[in-house]
């Protein structure tokens, strides 16, 4: 992975010892650190996996935030008060990357060398994949009933968990080039249910 090619230690900008690449703040002198060249994972200090624990997750992000907390760098200077900041910042994509399934795949593919791409909104070329696509929204265009729609969304909720549980198996057992396709389906499945979930409280309301 990239990141584990960086350095482990980098020079504290302000009495230039050694601090850690994922350090808040110099052990030597205290100041507080920009953030560094280092994964989500890392930064988090979770091992990079698919199957993040995501109470550990909320455990290690609100940990660190609280640390950075712009109350404890009110009197601090500009300098100290930007890089708490620029931490807090970089904390913030971290956790909001790996608490999300999707997002957290792709991020760990890349890292591995298999770039997925969840912003391409272009033609389906899996052919498979178009044609479960088109029968499940036409499914979900067509349902006129409460009873109906729920059916449909408690599926679609499964497909996605399913999914994820496909994902992981495939990450596990590195087979990267169906994890890459997995991901792609799971993209499509989590507008599914999203679209699904829209529909089913439109419904709802419309039959109080």
């Amino acid at each position: 992975m990239t990141a584990q090619a960086m350095p482990a230690l980098m020079p504290c900008w302000s009495c230039k010892g050694p601090v850690a690449t994922r350090a808040l703040f110099c052990s030597v002198c205290g100041a507080v650190q920009g953030p560094g060249p280092i994964d989500h994972f890392t930064r988090l200090g979770l091992k990079a996996t698919f199957d993040v624990d995501l109470d550990e997750l909320e455990k290690q992000y609100f940990g660190f935030q609280r640390r950075l907390h712009p109350d404890r760098f009110a009197a601090k200077t500009p300098k100290e008060r930007a890089l708490s900041q620029s931490q807090a910042t970089a904390l913030n994509e971290a956790y909001e990357t790996l608490k999300d399934p999707l997002k957290r795949a792709a991020y760990l593919l890349e890292l591995m060398g298999h770039k997925v791409d969840l912003t391409a909104c272009g033609t389906i070329s899996d052919k498979s994949l178009l044609m479960e696509q088109m029968e499940k929204r036409e499914a979900i265009a067509d349902a006129d009933s409460v009873e109906t729609i729920t059916k449909l969304s408690a599926a679609a909720d499964t497909d996605v968990l399913s999914c994820q549980c496909h994902i992981s198996a495939a990450i596990n057992g590195e087979n990267l080039d169906e994890a890459v396709h997995l991901t792609i389906r799971l993209k499509y499945l989590v507008k599914l249910a999203e679209e699904a979930r829209t529909k089913k409280s439109r419904l709802t309301r419309q039959a109080r």
